[in-house]
């Protein structure tokens, strides 16, 4: 068993401890409706309101069968990048709110405009239901702004921004970059973290098992790039990848693999595992100090590519 009490410091535990009070381990034994509630009660209880001047405008991303929210954060009149951001939630949970703060930050930290996609969720919404809108809200941002195309996302929406970006590889106008914080990616689950930390508090295996079966209805969905990024068989010109992780992490070897990969064939990439941390560290940014650093990271990395620099 993994010695949790070693690995994660005093500040870390108090942020487990006020999550799990909001939002109880046992949640996904709920109804889908209940986790929902609970969830976005949680999310306003760490709501952290936005820095002085970010502004925000929700506007529609128009599909051919329905209509995509989006959330636009700015903070300058002439941005230098943006940001597509895609939130976490299990493919289950969250939308433009969840992590309102979160990209008001983003927006504040890099002065790039930042643009939140409501993506579609399960069960109600089968994949490839969620990869449809990603790719569809990029497309849209494609064709809206003329400065280079970052993607960002958190957990499940890390895994929507690398099969973006697997998807957009021969694209005119292709991400310059992404950055993929906890990422769930379709790794080896009989090794690396999702052994050693199967247990590890803010996700565990049944979480995954749970999150998995709801996403797909049970389908099986092996080999599918949209779905597992790293079942890809070629992972040549992708953008320059940077990947943050937590130690304390079913997920934290998926990171790992996929810089692997992405390096053996030519391309740039990145990853860094977060001493100590746990998945959904980023709502502790502003109690726990090594998230606040991981944040800065985050921040500096989406700074950078959105200038086409590589310091890794």
């Amino acid at each position: 068993m993994t010695d949790y009490a070693k690995l994660i410091d005093a500040e870390t535990w108090a942020f487990i401890e006020r999550t799990n009070s909001y939002y109880p381990p046992d949640t996904i034994d709920y109804t889908i409706e209940q986790q929902r509630g609970i969830y976005d009660r949680m999310c306003r209880e760490f709501f952290a309101g936005y820095p002085e001047g970010v502004k925000a405008e929700d506007r529609t991303v128009v599909a051919p069968s329905h209509e995509i929210p989006v959330r636009i954060y700015r903070a300058s009149a002439d941005p230098k990048a943006v940001v597509v951001y895609y939130h976490g939630g299990g493919f289950i949970l969250g939308g433009l709110d969840s992590h309102d703060d979160v990209c008001a930050e983003l927006c504040a930290r890099t002065g790039y405009e930042v643009v939140s996609v409501d993506y579609r969720l399960a069960p109600e919404h089968l994949h490839p239901a969620a990869f449809d809108d990603a790719l569809a809200a990029f497309e849209w941002v494609t064709k809206t702004y003329p400065q280079p195309i970052l993607l960002c996302g958190d957990s499940a929406g890390g895994n929507l921004a690398a099969a973006v970006s697997h998807a957009t590889r021969g694209h005119e106008r292709r991400p310059v970059g992404q950055v993929l914080i906890y990422p769930g990616l379709g790794g080896d689950q009989s090794k690396g973290s999702y052994v050693t930390h199967a247990e590890a508090p803010m996700l565990t295996m049944r979480d995954m098992a749970f999150y998995k079966d709801i996403r797909t209805g049970g389908a099986d969905v092996s080999g599918d790039v949209t779905y597992m990024p790293l079942a890809d068989a070629d992972f040549s010109n992708l953008p320059p990848t940077v990947i943050v992780t937590a130690e304390c992490d079913p997920l934290s070897s998926d990171g790992q693999a996929y810089t692997a990969r992405v390096i053996a064939a030519g391309g740039k990439a990145f990853s860094h595992e977060e001493p100590g941390l746990v998945h959904g560290y980023l709502r502790a940014r502003h109690t726990v100090g090594r998230a606040r650093a991981s944040f800065t990271r985050i921040v500096d990395a989406v700074a950078a590519l959105g200038k086409g620099e590589w310091g890794y």
